[in-house]
């Protein structure tokens, strides 16, 4: 009988896991557009890519809008819940052509964001420049950071 000694793998093989986040982020891309009573195509919709910051006296979000007008863009705020909306519009037409990839989307999207504080719903102040849009949405008083003293 000959005995081998186990050795542990150098390598640890994470395609699995990978994949799974994969799986996991495209159920949720899925799942974050709006369904507008079911009639909507989920399958033909599209959601911006976004990122919110907290800093001392502002929540700040960034949308990845490229290709569309400022006109374009609907912001609203409403229960500390911020809605942007909007639509991409494919202005070029391709007649007499035959599309060999096709992998930008279009149309209407709806993103809606619980904020995590209460905001001043009078301060909120919006940008967009070279297809990013900035909000930025002060903290109400009684949501920021207070330091307290001690007394004796």
């Amino acid at each position: 009988m000959k005995l081998a000694r186990f050795q542990r793998p150098d390598v640890w093989n994470w395609s699995a896991l990978d994949r799974l986040t994969d799986l996991r982020d495209d159920i949720n891309r899925l799942f974050d557009g709006s369904f507008d009573g079911g009639t909507s195509d989920v399958f033909n919709t599209w959601a911006p890519a976004l990122d919110l910051y907290e800093d001392k006296d502002n929540l700040v979000l960034t949308a990845e809008l490229p290709g569309l007008k400022k006109d374009d863009i609907d912001i609203s705020l409403r229960d500390n819940v911020i809605t942007i909306s909007g639509e991409r519009k494919n202005e070029k037409k391709y007649e007499d052509s035959e599309t060999s990839r096709s992998e930008r989307f279009f149309g209407r999207f709806t993103r809606s964001l619980a904020l995590p504080k209460t905001v001043d719903a009078n301060k909120v102040k919006a940008a967009y420049k070279d297809g990013i849009l900035t909000v930025t949405l002060p903290k109400a008083e009684e949501a920021k950071p207070r330091q307290i003293a001690i007394k004796d």
